[in-house]
């Protein structure tokens, strides 16, 4: 039993023993270098990435201002003061205005020499008297555009030839006013084309005022009419070149609703 204790004390001696030295073998020795550890590769450097530029802006194109361009002032028509004191017969006739009253044929004449059509002149006066605020609209006589025939005559005529003929029925015009005679009206080229310094429309308008009142003479309305009010529409009766004594100046007999426009008379 010894023996075999002796020899089992030998044998466990003799491995642990072995085992120090095996165990010395792998371990490092004492204050010897540290076994390195494995080398950790260095990272690899990322670059950064810069941002990319930004592209520059192209410089705008300058704005070239054009110049606004500045309303040509019309230029008043040419009139004229004297003509031939002849005149060319407008070669035109329409259908009857209006659908009660009596009914009145006129024919249409300009001076000749002028830069006015005849034919286009009385489809104007046409027109005029074929206005929803006008004489035939309002059952004050029917009209009817003629070349031959004719109850009455619009002339249009230059300032010195309306003078002569208006003189005939005693009347002096001045270079500047229209008038009646006894067989039809004479306008003056100059209101025709020009309208008149009282007047706050255009020509054009101020034509309708033109044929309103000479042809209310030749329906039967002799007297003139003065301002109904301060403020209120001259009547088409009225001589508005004159002065509009407080009214505004106004081209039609009636106003938009149909009412007739009247005044004081004054002469």
């Amino acid at each position: 039993m010894g023996v075999s204790l002796g020899a089992g004390v030998a044998l466990a001696h003799f491995q642990s023993e072995a085992e120090l030295r095996d165990s010395a073998a792998k371990a490092p020795a004492s204050g010897g270098p540290a076994a390195s550890a494995p080398a950790t590769a260095a990272p690899t450097p990322t670059r950064t990435a810069s941002p990319p530029p930004k592209p520059k802006a192209k410089p705008k194109p300058k704005r070239t201002v054009k110049p606004t361009p500045t309303a040509t002032a019309k230029r008043p028509a040419t009139v004229p003061q004297s003509g031939r004191g002849t005149f060319t017969t407008a070669s035109a006739s329409g259908s009857v205005t209006g659908e009660s009253g009596t009914l009145r044929r006129y024919r249409v004449q300009v001076e000749e020499g002028l830069d006015l059509s005849a034919r286009e002149t009385a489809e104007e006066i046409e027109a005029i008297l074929a206005h929803p605020r006008s004489w035939a609209a309002h059952g004050r006589g029917r009209f009817q555009l003629v070349e031959s025939n004719a109850d009455f005559v619009i002339r249009i005529a230059t300032p010195d030839t309306a003078d002569a003929l208006c003189a005939r029925q005693g009347l002096n015009t001045h270079g500047e006013l229209n008038c009646e005679t006894t067989d039809g009206v004479v306008v003056n080229l100059k209101r025709w084309m020009l309208g008149s310094p009282t007047f706050a429309g255009p020509p054009e308008e101020y034509r309708h005022l033109i044929i309103n009142h000479e042809v209310g003479h030749e329906i039967g309305i002799r007297q003139h009419m003065g301002c109904g009010g301060p403020g209120k529409l001259a009547p088409a009766m009225m001589q508005q070149i004159k002065g509009l004594n407080g009214c505004r100046s106004n081209a039609f007999p009636y106003d938009e609703d149909g009412l007739y426009i009247t005044g004081p008379i004054v002469s």
